[in-house]
């Protein structure tokens, strides 16, 4: 059972932290960096290493939030690990996929509202999940499935972007052209982040390890 919010205010923050947390934290410096990345390739300095550090980052990122899960289950409670690894997902699997595919080429007027509601589903998702943990365990303080998918299964489209930028198909080139609507442009490849926003505020169960 988690400490209670008062005697983890009343030690120092560092000292109050386990394990698990600071891998959880190492997960939201990946994210960080990769978006840090993608802002240097937009620069205008496109070196291939700068985007295949930030692709690298985000496994690690992955890695990193699987890991901090495992150790979580078998140490110490953090009275912070939910709201850590909540906040590090919306980082490393929210936003800096988003800006991702911003950066290869995703920059229209409506690519930019799509991502945006990308990334608001992402955290609406995990604050749905952080409200409705307790009932979801019944009372066991294990939860059996998650509602929706979670917001790391997003590193599938970074897997697809990494597939278009080997192929070249990022910049004007990106996969289903350019459609031209009203205000401004919608890339169709941009709607894989509506599907994955969709799926992450629906009522599908999806098994919890």
């Amino acid at each position: 059972m988690n400490e209670p919010t008062s005697a983890a205010s009343s030690r120092p923050l560092l000292r109050a932290l386990v394990p698990a947390d600071f891998l959880t934290l190492g997960n939201a410096c990946c994210g960080t960096g990769a978006i840090f990345l993608c802002l240097n390739y937009i620069e205008g300095r496109p070196h291939d290493p700068v985007l295949l550090a930030a692709f690298a980052l985000l496994v690690l990122a992955l890695v990193l939030d699987f890991a901090d899960g495992l150790i979580a289950r078998g140490s110490r409670s953090s009275p912070f690990g939910a709201d850590l690894d909540s906040l590090a997902d919306v980082v490393s699997f929210g936003v800096a996929p988003a800006v991702l595919g911003f950066t290869l080429g995703l920059r229209g007027v409506w690519d930019g509202l799509v991502l945006c509601a990308f990334v608001c589903c992402g955290i609406a998702r995990l604050a749905r999940f952080n409200v409705t943990a307790a009932a979801l365990s019944a009372g066991t303080g294990k939860v059996r499935y998650y509602e929706g998918t979670p917001i790391p299964t997003s590193v599938v489209i970074v897997g697809v972007l990494v597939i278009a930028w080997w192929r070249g198909a990022i910049g004007e080139e990106v996969w289903g052209g350019r459609w031209h609507m009203g205000i401004g442009h919608l890339h169709p490849f941009v709607l894989i982040y509506a599907l994955s926003g969709a799926l992450m505020v629906s009522r599908i169960h999806v098994p919890k390890p």
